[in-house]
């Protein structure tokens, strides 16, 4: 992956505004403070601006492509009009389609519904389980987790080369890894795959939030992506791509908006003509609010310029890689070695500590939220971990875990500051706080 490298000085770009960032939260050693949001990629605040456009909408709500009222006639045209923003914000090809979905996850379902049926799967073991497990027969290969981005691209072209019979393929890779944070080299990836005959679907839900993502300039034949991950509420997520699979197979679900048209047979049976357009596969009264809400989070984002969101975060990444080295105890765990390109997003482990103890300690003293536990990415937390420790620690039974922080382009200076001002005093000077472990998750003593 990369981007422009026009210079910009991070210092002068400031977080965009993003819901909760005033949110004070109780300290349990007492007192509030703000509370510091450093799960982005498990959900990224909501921006300010998508929040307004979609309350601003709100009043004018109605449902969309049959109704001849206003409301419903302003709707469609919000709607349509977010599809084609979407479109241009994923450099879409102009025979691609856009299919709004509930999300990332959704969004691989339905393609691993369309699949032919003789399709051969490839996908790496170190994929996040949206894109692990929709995939699971005998027409699936998984790869081993390779150690460098051209690790990555010899693995597949070597299981590709090896497909027998040769016939319709398909790879599913990641652009950033949930885990790591690491960049995949995802144009050197679909040249591999299509020069072995086989598609390509890029999972870009970690990756479309914090580096400009181009079906063309990529040359990938799909991508999707989530919009919770991507500044905008939940409930909405993306499938774009090429339409043939798409047009060719049943719908994803069936009903109303996917049918051109239904008449009765004459044994009695129904004849359904469906669309060949992307409502084939958008059944229903569809997520208005939230299609729209995608498409003003990804105008935001292109307006606010990508080589000053990319710069600051790269900023922000360095003072929190930085920090963490000092501390010895701490272990940041790689696929691709420490100077490996990443978004932020960086997992580790702490000697002598659990992981939920940790991240609860966080929470509980520092008002700062994080991650802990396998980050729906088992397989790749086991490659990086190896077994578990032998030796309980504190507040339950240690597990085969680490600890996530993840920001963006909300995040301020302040709020990685203090991260890793806790870690070196927790490291340092131990919790605080008691802790216990309560239905599986440690937590202060009230």
């Amino acid at each position: 992956m990369s981007v422009s490298t026009v210079a910009v000085d991070p210092s002068v770009c400031t977080p965009l505004p993003v819901l909760g960032r005033d949110v004070t939260v109780p300290l349990v050693t007492g007192g509030t403070i703000t509370y510091a949001a450093l799960d982005y990629a498990a959900s990224a605040p909501a921006l300010q601006r998508v929040w307004d456009d979609v309350a601003a909408y709100a009043p004018y709500y109605g449902s969309v492509h049959r109704g001849a009222g206003y409301l419903s006639q302003f709707s469609t045209d919000l709607f349509e009009k977010a599809r084609r923003t979407v479109a241009e914000f994923l450099g879409c090809r102009a025979e691609d389609q856009v299919v709004f979905t509930r999300s990332t996850t959704d969004s691989l379902n339905l393609l691993a519904r369309v699949v032919p049926a003789d399709c051969r799967v490839f996908v790496f073991e170190t994929e996040h389980h949206a894109s692990l497990l929709p995939w699971r027969d005998d027409r699936v290969t998984y790869l081993d987790a390779p150690r460098s981005p051209r690790q990555a691209v010899e693995t597949l072209e070597r299981a590709l080369a090896d497909r027998d019979p040769y016939g319709p393929a398909l790879v599913c890779v990641t652009g950033a890894s949930n885990v790591t944070g690491e960049l995949w080299p995802v144009r050197e990836l679909a040249a591999a795959a299509h020069a072995h005959g086989a598609r390509i679907v890029l999972d870009a839900a970690q990756l479309a939030p914090h580096h400009p993502v181009s079906l063309a300039d990529l040359d990938v034949d799909w991508v999707a992506l989530s919009g919770h991950k991507l500044y905008a509420p939940f409930g909405a997520g993306v499938l774009a791509g090429r339409a043939d699979w798409l047009r060719d197979a049943e719908p994803y679900l069936a009903g109303g908006g996917a049918s051109r048209s239904v008449a009765r047979r004459a044994d009695g049976g129904v004849e359904v003509e469906w669309h060949e357009s992307a409502a084939r596969h958008e059944a229903g009264s569809p997520n208005v609010i939230g299609a729209y809400a995608v498409a003003s989070a990804c105008q935001a984002l292109t307006e606010a310029g990508w080589d000053a969101l990319v710069a600051r975060e790269q900023y922000l990444i360095d003072r929190v890689r930085a920090g963490l080295a000092e501390i010895p105890q701490v272990r940041v765990l790689s696929l691709f070695g420490e100077d490996a390109p990443r978004v932020g997003v960086l997992s580790f482990v702490v000697d002598g500590w659990n992981s939920s103890h940790f991240a609860a300690a966080l929470s509980a003293e520092y008002g700062i939220g994080v991650r802990d536990g396998l980050f729906c990415a088992h397989p790749l937390l086991r490659t990086l971990l190896g077994t578990a420790p032998e030796t309980p620690a504190e507040c339950g039974a240690p597990s085969l875990n680490a600890i996530r922080v993840s920001f963006g382009a909300g995040t301020p200076d302040e709020h990685v500051d203090r991260f890793v001002t806790a870690v070196r005093q927790l490291v340092t000077e131990g919790a605080k706080w008691t802790y216990r472990t309560e239905e599986g998750r440690c937590v202060p003593v009230a």
